[in-house]
């Protein structure tokens, strides 16, 4: 009764220990052991901004799958669970593809199936549809009451997040720029992905009564009511997911305005070295001067 009753109490989550320490280990034998057999002599196994991503995913990964944050998810706020469900699939993935190198991908997939597959994947419309419908399904009632209380499930849920996510990310910034759309295109891309999230949010926003049964405790951490903590998991995924992408539209907007206007101005001001043949040449052009009298 006093576990019950103490939402703070430390629980242990050994397979979220493993499965951070193996995703550590696979990276470092990536980068390196397979990373110098991989590059050509010279070229760099892995760039200092690809490290920083990778550290900044994992710890995004730790903090939404461990104690506190899963446990106060899983149990009694769902205002929690929808900011873990943001961390895993808006904030981890991108980080995830910029970390990882052109090379290893390219060894991963192959040229057989593998590619195939992944060419299927991640078109633009296919992997936006993907990642929309698994957000659109880890929403429903029955979905989130059977697997907060379910394991397997609730892992299961999670790995399609990630997984349709990180599909989703890779025409923006993944490793392979033969998948890259536009810049426009990315703008317009991300647009319509942010657009999706919000039928879920303002359902949950403005809906009467108690949507998901299981956090309807009677232990309320910090106070909260049920019918605030689903307002607030609404707002959460409606600001939280817009703001983040509508600012990295705001940047891509930015940095190819800026990149535009260089090329611009450094084509229109070029001026090619004045030669002889070239004084020659106007001078042929030019009428002769007529004497006045």
């Amino acid at each position: 009764m006093w576990a019950m009753e103490n939402p703070w109490r430390f629980q242990s989550h050994i397979e979220v220990w493993l499965l951070i320490t193996f995703l550590v280990a696979s990276y470092v034998y990536v980068v390196r052991v397979l990373g110098p057999k991989a590059v050509a002599p010279g070229e760099s196994v892995v760039t200092k901004r690809q490290v920083l991503c990778f550290v900044a995913g994992i710890t995004t990964l730790w903090v939404g799958s461990d104690w506190p944050m899963h446990d106060i998810a899983e149990e009694y706020l769902y205002s929690v669970h929808m900011f873990q469900h943001m961390a895993l699939t808006y904030f981890m993935p991108p980080l995830v593809v910029l970390a990882t190198p052109e090379w290893f991908v390219r060894i991963l997939v192959g040229k057989g199936r593998a590619l195939r597959a992944l060419n299927f994947m991640v078109h633009p419309v296919r992997a936006a549809f993907l990642f929309n419908v698994i957000i659109m399904v880890s929403h429903v009632p029955a979905v989130v009451n059977r697997s907060v209380s379910n394991g397997p499930l609730h892992y299961s849920v999670h790995f399609l997040l990630v997984t349709t996510s990180i599909l989703m990310w890779l025409p923006v910034c993944g490793p392979l720029k033969e998948y890259h759309i536009s810049p426009m295109g990315k703008m317009i891309y991300l647009f319509l992905n942010s657009v999706v999230a919000t039928v879920p949010a303002g359902w949950l926003t403005f809906a009467e009564g108690t949507v998901y049964k299981h956090y309807n405790t009677p232990v309320r951490v910090w106070g909260v009511s049920v019918s605030n903590d689903q307002q607030m998991a609404g707002a959460i995924m409606k600001l939280g997911g817009s703001i983040f992408l509508w600012t990295i539209i705001g940047v891509m907007f930015v940095r190819t305005f800026v990149r535009t206007f260089r090329h611009e101005n450094d084509t229109a001001y070029v001026r090619k070295p004045l030669t002889m043949a070239d004084v020659e040449k106007a001078f042929e052009e030019s009428e002769p001067i007529r004497e006045s009298r």
